[in-house]
């Protein structure tokens, strides 16, 4: 099953990709860190799930 955080954290991967691939170097940065910040927010909810199945 899908929680907020896994749907929340690859839509920012998905548009920090965007914006790595179409910006000048100040956007690309943003790109950057808002796709890391997704993989962390989805690591989480990956997180949240494995608990909640294992209980």
């Amino acid at each position: 099953m899908v929680n907020k955080d896994q749907v929340a954290g690859m839509a920012k991967q998905v548009k920090g990709s965007v914006k790595q691939a179409a910006g000048n170097k100040r956007t690309q940065a943003e790109g950057m860190a808002e796709k890391a910040a997704g993989k962390v927010q989805k690591t989480y909810g990956d997180l949240k799930d494995k608990v909640r199945k294992a209980l």
